[in-house]
């Protein structure tokens, strides 16, 4: 069933996306420690990414190394506002290299408003070791200026919580944006998995780069 959503999610993204209309750009980046959700994934991680954009819609696909191997994701979806609203719906597939982990697919949803925003997944986990699990994870974030706080958590087959607050900007020089950066710092609960590892705080500095890229026109 996710499998197919995804396709079609993909597919109707691609459908609504003009290449000539549509803005490409790309990005690079590295994490001290990669967390993702709560849950470290890998320390001094180098990450890259490819998006595809227009009038709402996007496709995109993102890459990050974790040891051994490597991850890549694989998504589309829609957002849009509705008055002083804002909410988004779409799908991604999450797989790795050398056995890494197993594969993830995941609907997406989100709402935001002002400075709140929130966001589900609900998701199955294809273990190659055991049957399927199913997962539902939601948060919700607040942002003022660059600082945010986030609580998210787990239910379902998966269980499990974390926060984690943090602060960005972008580093500009003589008027020249140079790169984004971040600082978090995110506390595990107890009952989050540690893929390996027994801190239950993380420290963590990510840095990116984005760039345009231009399409040729008719």
């Amino acid at each position: 069933m996710y499998k197919q959503i995804i396709a079609v999610a993909i597919a109707l993204c691609a459908a609504g996306t003009p290449l000539q209309a549509a803005d490409l750009s790309a990005n690079i980046g590295w994490n001290s420690d990669y967390v993702f959700r709560g849950i470290l994934q890998d320390t001094s991680s180098a990450n890259a990414g490819l998006d595809l954009e227009e009038g709402g819609f996007y496709l995109g696909t993102w890459a990050a190394s974790v040891s051994p191997g490597l991850e890549y994701d694989l998504y589309g979806g829609y957002n849009g506002t509705f008055k002083k609203f804002g909410y988004g719906i779409g799908a991604t597939g999450y797989f790795y290299t050398d056995d890494y982990d197993d594969t993830y697919l995941e609907i997406n949803l989100n709402g935001s408003w002002k400075f709140f925003s929130v966001e589900a997944a609900i998701g199955k986990y294809e273990n190659s070791n055991g049957p399927s699990q199913d997962y539902l994870f939601l948060a919700g974030k607040a942002e003022y200026q660059n600082f945010y706080g986030l609580i998210g958590g787990y239910s379902r087959d998966f269980e499990g919580s974390y926060i984690e607050l943090g602060y960005g900007d972008t580093l500009t020089v003589a008027d020249t944006d140079l790169f984004d950066w971040s600082l978090a710092i995110i506390f595990r609960g107890d009952d989050l998995p540690t893929k390996g590892t027994e801190d239950d705080t993380y420290l963590t500095l990510g840095f990116t780069k984005g760039f345009a890229i231009n399409l040729p026109k008719n």
